[in-house]
């Protein structure tokens, strides 16, 4: 017997050919274009889709770790807290005395504004008085000397400086009685030789009137500026006899 032939329509005698299933038909020859791959698609590796994700910030990255960090951590101030009211009054005390000598009243002054209370007002700047910070005393006379030097001021417009800076009254007296009245007649006499100089035509008259309000601008009492006047006019060389 011959060996089983698949290629062949014969089969051996001990094959019944019911037991054989048929052959599927051919197909049939179409002239249609044999229709080419489906779309191909796109399957990511799970290893490179976790790359991607954690490139992009994901749990995986130094960034995402960093973010959930800041997250979880409170911020460094927190709005809700409120300031300490006694700081904030230091605070604002010590700026000011940095950009110049300031007054108890100034300071008071400036502390209401910025909405301390009166009371931490008080408290803060008695501290600061205590420690020397503050001393209306020292300021006061620091006041008067400069006014003399700049702007030739006599007790009556330092007086009136003083009352404006916010200087107590009995402070100020205490000041005011320490200015010598000899050195004063001699600041009112300077004054008036160097007004003189540019008036220098005028009538004398019209110079007497006009060094009279000039001194009494300056705080000069009505005493000090006529006697002071009268000497200097008559020693003008514009008036002296020919």
């Amino acid at each position: 017997m011959k060996p089983f032939d698949s290629e062949s329509d014969a089969l051996p005698d001990f094959i019944d050919p019911a037991d054989v299933p048929a052959r599927p038909a051919p197909p049939a020859a179409s002239s249609a274009p044999e229709a080419g791959p489906g779309p191909r698609r796109r399957v990511e590796w799970s290893g490179q889709r976790s790359a991607n994700t954690r490139g992009r910030g994901g749990r995986g990255t130094r960034g995402g770790k960093a973010g959930r960090r800041r997250d979880r951590e409170p911020p460094a101030d927190n709005p809700d807290t409120e300031p300490d009211p006694h700081e904030v009054a230091r605070t604002i005390v010590l700026r000011q005395l940095t950009m110049a000598p300031r007054s108890r009243k100034q300071l008071a002054d400036k502390l209401r504004q910025r909405g301390c209370t009166d009371e931490v007002a008080a408290e803060v700047l008695d501290r600061m008085e205590e420690v020397g910070l503050i001393d209306d005393a020292a300021y006061a006379g620091m006041l008067v000397r400069s006014q003399q030097a700049s702007r030739g001021l006599a007790r009556g417009a330092l007086r009136q400086e003083l009352r404006r800076k916010g200087v107590d009254d009995e402070i100020a007296r205490a000041q005011l009685d320490e200015i010598d009245e000899e050195s004063e007649r001699e600041r009112a006499r300077a004054l008036a030789d160097k007004k003189l100089r540019s008036m220098h035509g005028l009538d004398a008259t019209v110079q007497t009137r006009r060094l009279a309000g000039m001194l009494a601008r300056k705080g000069y009492s009505p005493s000090v500026a006529w006697s002071v006047i009268r000497e200097a006019i008559a020693d003008a060389p514009e008036h002296q006899p020919d």
